[in-house]
């Protein structure tokens, strides 16, 4: 009687043990995490965080999910004030990749009174700085609004020469727009123009989604008329992503072939919360949406 009880006992543990490490297998694979998608953060998002705490606010913005970064705080051949490779290992040492930064000189108003010398010395270090940096893409953040045909014109010359430079150093040169290039000069919509008049093989164009759309104008439509031209879209919204309901962000990551687009970049500019919790916020957005795939650039 003893022996069949103690036989009857190592019956129950096993099946338990058994049911217990099916239970166990279910509740892996029901919280195992979600395949991490390729999704880069523009740092002027946490401008202030970085001013008071800039490894602290590397590794936050890391931990977050964020496969690497695209900067704002270049200066004098520097990075946030790091020499070039210091800023590489900072952001590499988090886990997270060099993108692409966002820089430039203007030309003198009007374009004609620029100093070349001066102009193109800067470009010289600028593109040497952002090689040393690890960059794949050197981004003119902003121009001050053309005023004449004249002004759009000495710009586009301005844009495809930068580029034969970034392409000689291997790097790919673009444009990012606000929402002025979508008013006209002279009868010439600012933002077609500049699309018309750059050499794509010179000069591509960063999208910013939110912009065009304040600008009263479709993603999709550029994406449609100008194929291949935007390599880097700017997704962005009035605050944290998907809050305001005016972007449609389907629809431009559906298409988001047509545009050419090889990288997404979040950029959220103003926030319901603190900085850290839009940006956390937008990232959870884009990693849990199932129209989002896992690469844009394989």
């Amino acid at each position: 009687m003893k022996k069949h009880s103690i036989l009857l006992s190592a019956t129950f543990l096993c099946t338990l043990f058994i049911f217990s490490g099916c239970i166990q297998g279910q509740q892996k694979a029901e919280t195992a995490p979600a395949i991490k998608k390729e999704i880069y953060l523009q740092l002027y998002s946490v401008r202030d965080d970085i001013k008071s705490d800039y490894a602290g606010t590397i590794a936050k913005v890391a931990q977050m999910g964020y496969t690497g970064v695209e900067t704002a705080g270049y200066k004098d051949g520097k990075f946030y004030g790091l020499a070039p490779a210091d800023f590489k290992k900072s952001i590499e040492d988090a886990g997270m990749v060099v993108l692409s930064s966002h820089a430039g000189k203007p030309l003198a108003e009007p374009a004609s009174k620029t100093n070349w010398d001066e102009t193109w010395a800067w470009w010289d270090t600028a593109i040497n700085a952002h090689k040393e940096a690890g960059m794949k893409y050197l981004v003119v953040p902003w121009i001050p609004t053309p005023k004449t045909l004249d002004d759009l014109k000495a710009y586009s010359d301005y844009f495809n020469k930068i580029g034969e430079k970034c392409n000689a150093a291997g790097i790919r040169f673009g444009y990012h727009n606000h929402n002025f290039e979508f008013t006209k000069v002279e009868d010439e919509l600012i933002y077609d123009y500049l699309l018309k008049n750059t050499d794509p093989t010179k000069v591509f164009f960063q999208m910013d989604v939110y912009w065009v759309v304040m600008g009263q104008k479709a993603p999709v439509d550029y994406f449609n008329e100008y194929p291949g031209r935007f390599e880097i879209l700017h997704i962005k919204d009035s605050k944290e992503l998907g809050q305001s309901g005016m972007v449609g962000f389907d629809a431009i990551y559906n298409n988001a072939d047509k545009a050419g687009a090889k990288y997404m970049v979040v950029e959220v500019e103003r926030y319901t919360g603190t900085p850290f919790e839009g940006v956390k916020e937008s990232y959870d957005f884009l990693n849990n949406a199932a129209f989002v795939k896992e690469s844009y650039s394989k």
